[in-house]
């Protein structure tokens, strides 16, 4: 697979309009940009992937515009993000609150909610070395849901490697669809990266060794890096096991720090690194970007990361 190929990464989403409080105590809420696919297609992009964004984005307000150029300012090609113009664009708005972050959507009829798989006839996942899809974009709707498993085939066929991050959103569908949906998609992923917290409310298990081995009697073949946030990362390559510990940081948003994990680990993938120093690397850039607020805004530069992991 590799060199041959036109792009590193292409993600596949929901992009959404961003309004952060940036003021825990006051009603102000900087703009910006994020959904979790997109914010990994920026990371990776950002890490020195080259990278593609498949989507829609609605004609029926001006928050298009934002997207289609900072998703252009960052590199990241956008000849799959299709314009829809019967829908809006979805927003959220994060506060900040003394038990964390918490988030309020506003996406139902989005864009990105109304794709289709014909929606993926431009060819560009048989054009990618990995395919990086989500829990979120299998929820939002279930045309949504048809278009990942749509791409997740065209993948396959193409020998296309397919990353799949859990982002379990229990408000977005109930549980039960949740978990009948993710065991399908989990089976046919070659890369899942699930975190600690979304498979306790998936599978009802603790310990994540035990869910380490729920993933594995899924998917015998495929590599699992197990998030588990401040505590580091577990990586299940298939032979052992080996904990991968975090990078300490004096953190103010933990808004997309999975994203930004997933982002710089396949970017580093691509780049030929092992995957011990991948996900050392996709720590360090995670926990950078906890320093700062907003989903894009603090996502790291490889000298700012490397600098980090110098020190540790």
């Amino acid at each position: 697979m590799a060199s041959q190929r036109d792009f590193d990464v292409v993600g596949l989403g929901e992009a959404l309009i961003e309004f952060n409080q940036t003021d825990p105590a006051a009603p102000v809420y900087r703009q910006g940009i994020g959904g979790d696919t997109s914010n990994a297609i920026i990371a990776a992009a950002r890490a020195g992937a080259r990278t593609a964004y498949l989507s829609r984005y609605g004609g029926l307000d001006e928050f298009g515009e934002l997207l289609l150029n900072l998703w252009r300012a960052e590199g990241v090609d956008v000849s799959g993000v299709l314009r829809d113009d019967g829908a809006n664009n979805g927003l959220y708005f994060v506060q900040h609150t003394p038990s964390g972050h918490q988030f309020s959507y506003v996406r139902s009829h989005s864009a990105a909610a109304r794709m289709r798989p014909a929606d993926l006839g431009h060819g560009i996942v048989e054009r990618s070395r990995y395919l990086h899809v989500s829990g979120i974009s299998l929820a939002i709707s279930t045309t949504a849901c048809d278009t990942v498993f749509a791409a997740m085939t065209r993948a396959r066929a193409a020998g296309t490697q397919v990353c799949l991050d859990a982002n379990l959103r229990l408000r977005l569908w109930p549980v039960s669809r949740a978990r009948a949906i993710l065991r399908e998609a989990i089976a046919q992923c070659d890369l899942f990266l699930p975190g600690v917290d979304d498979m306790r409310s998936l599978t009802g298990l603790d310990d994540p060794q035990a869910i380490l081995d729920w993933v594995r009697a899924l998917n015998p073949d495929a590599i699992v890096v197990l998030k588990a946030g401040s505590k580091g990362v577990i990586v299940d390559d298939k032979v052992s096991r080996t904990h991968v510990p975090p990078c300490r940081v004096q953190a103010v948003d933990a808004t997309g720090a999975g994203d930004c994990f997933a982002g710089n680990l396949l970017a580093r993938l691509c780049a030929g690194e092992d995957w011990l120093s991948a996900c050392r690397y996709a720590n360090a850039a995670a926990a950078l970007s906890t320093t700062g607020y907003g989903a894009v805004a603090p996502l790291p530069r490889p000298d700012a990361v490397r600098a980090l992991l110098r020190g540790v």
